[in-house]
């Protein structure tokens, strides 16, 4: 009996030493996939340049030994540019208490801000972050938030207008009314155009079905068009472009991703490295060595000349042999 007694204590000892070993063991491995830090990628929609944005801040973290899956989780979510979609997907990031949220264009960083005033935010290209009212000051974003603003370099820019196309008297310029960023950049580039004695006719848009309608109206008044940096006309650049070839017009984008898809040429930063200095902030700031309080904004100011020899055939323009070289050297040339 004694040994039936210690046998069954033995079993019982032995059974809730089981218990307790894998209940010990499960918290371990949740708190060991909790210690994985989480980065939330929010972005507005799909086209090349925010493409090119969220892999140059992928490329970034695995250059700096980040992997997905192994010892960091990526949340990777397109909003499809839909305001409902934008909101969702911020609170969703609360939720899963990610480490650094990253918003790629202005819609997404305003939603993450909406969302969380705890959770590091970081910009992924917002043109103009004061005038987006999403920071106070870009040498000290206070609270939560800091980044990358792709503000082009328009004077570069207006000068290439000038330099390929000599008589240029009257430019138009589209834009999406409901895009600060865009706005802002439109504003700055029609004040500078006027001062250096442009006319300057003005259209926006409200969606990318707009494009038709207010594109063929404005080439069929202007000179060329200038289309700043802006992701509405950006998804339907394609369309834009073949508007104003039938007008015999060109089309001078902010970004270079615009011109392989149908713009003339511009002096523009390159989405890829604007990514790159994104995902460096990420980076930072999960090795603790970044407060998005103190850390001021990162403004790009190297330009990068993109021609596209295809389209200024298509428009009877020759590129001076100069403007060839130099594109040829420190630039691109689209064949």
């Amino acid at each position: 009996m004694k040994h039936t007694r210690r046998l069954y204590v033995t079993l019982i000892a032995l059974a809730m030493f089981l218990i307790f070993a894998y209940f010990y063991t499960g918290r371990a491995d949740t708190q060991k996939q909790n210690a994985i830090p989480k980065v939330g990628i929010l972005q507005l929609m799909s086209h090349p340049a925010l493409d090119q944005i969220n892999k140059g801040i992928n490329d970034t973290l695995k250059k700096n030994g980040y992997i997905d899956g192994k010892n960091v989780k990526i949340e990777f979510q397109n909003a499809q540019n839909d305001q409902s979609n934008l909101r969702t997907i911020s609170k969703q990031f609360v939720q899963d208490n990610v480490d650094v949220a990253v918003g790629i264009a202005t819609p997404s960083v305003q939603s993450l801000k909406n969302a969380t005033s705890k959770i590091p935010i970081v910009m992924g290209a917002v043109t103009d972050p004061e005038g987006a009212g999403i920071i106070s000051n870009n040498n000290k974003p206070g609270k939560n938030i800091t980044g990358v603003s792709d503000q082009a370099p328009l004077e570069a820019q207006l000068q290439l207008m000038k330099q390929v196309i000599p008589n240029l008297k009257t430019i138009g310029i589209i834009y999406t009314s409901s895009d600060a960023s865009a706005t802002s950049q439109m504003k700055k580039m029609q004040k500078l155009a006027k001062k250096q004695g442009f006319n300057v006719k003005v259209s926006s848009i409200n969606s990318v079905n707009d494009i038709q309608q207010v594109g063929t109206a404005l080439a069929e008044s202007v000179q060329t068009i200038y289309v700043p940096t802006d992701n509405t006309v950006a998804s339907g650049m394609k369309l834009l472009s073949s508007i104003a070839t039938k007008q015999n017009i060109a089309v001078f984008p902010a970004a270079t991703t615009m011109v392989k898809d149908g713009g003339l040429a511009t002096v523009g930063l390159s989405q890829y490295e604007l990514g790159e200095e994104t995902g460096k902030h990420v980076v930072r700031i999960l090795e603790h060595k970044e407060d998005p309080a103190t850390t001021p904004v990162t403004f790009m100011k190297k330009g990068h000349l993109m021609l596209n020899e295809k389209m200024a055939k298509k428009l009877n323009i020759q590129f001076s042999d100069s403007l060839i070289k130099q594109a040829q050297k420190k630039g691109q040339i689209i064949k």
